[in-house]
């Protein structure tokens, strides 16, 4: 069951947010912080506060007045608002390195999503267990998807398998696929898509270095 919003036009960026507060939240938590005040969460986000209350408002009334917000509280409310207060079952579509770090990454149940079926084309792959889970042909992936409640998928496929890989998951009924593949993949409009590039947060980071370097030559260089 998914939840009721306030509004249906809620900002991507927002989401992204949402993410950042439950990742501070949960450190606070573990360091048993009881409560926060929206200032101190801000500094700890690197955002102001009035952009915390702005985003948590799209989702209900959160936090006291002059007090903060009750951590362990905001935290289930936030992973009520995003989805991720039960478990994603989710399936992997590509073994290679990247995929079996994945597959061996124990954060994901921590998360609110667990792996819990490996496919592969490769016949010298198919039937390996890596983590725990047999590598499958992807034809079977209709059958075990239905059989193991499959909502997400994660295509981890070298790039020109990517389609294919979104292929199978989408004929499996999959709607939702995080796809690490670098290329983009072509899906029905009630199928969501993600990508992950490390090379985009690359880009970004050098071109932050560059316009830095071009500030300090011109700070440096005026007499």
């Amino acid at each position: 069951m998914c939840p009721a919003f306030k509004s249906e036009h809620i900002p991507r960026a927002t989401i992204q947010r949402l993410a950042i507060y439950l990742q501070v939240l949960e450190a606070l938590k573990n360091e048993d912080t009881e409560v926060v005040s929206s200032e101190r969460l801000a500094r700890a986000c690197d955002v102001n506060p009035s952009q915390i209350r702005k985003d948590l408002a799209y989702f209900g009334e959160f936090g006291v007045r002059g007090v903060g917000y009750n951590v362990s509280k905001l935290i289930q409310s936030i992973k009520v608002s995003i989805g991720t207060d039960r478990l994603w079952r989710t399936a992997l579509i590509g073994v290679g390195n990247l995929g079996r770090s994945l597959l061996r990454y124990q954060g994901f149940p921590k998360r609110g999503f667990k792996i819990v079926a490996a496919f592969d084309c490769d016949p010298f792959k198919i039937g390996e267990v890596v983590a725990d889970l047999e590598v499958m042909c992807p034809r079977q992936m209709k059958s075990r998807v239905q059989e193991l409640r499959i909502e997400i998928g994660i295509i981890t496929a070298p790039s020109d398998r990517a389609q294919r890989a979104a292929d199978y998951l989408v004929e499996a009924d999959i709607r939702c696929i995080l796809n690490f593949a670098a290329a983009r993949i072509q899906v029905p409009d009630h199928v969501y898509v993600e990508y992950v590039d490390f090379f985009h947060h690359l880009y970004v980071l050098t071109f932050k270095y560059c316009v830095g370097e071009a500030q300090r030559a011109k700070t440096t260089s005026k007499p």
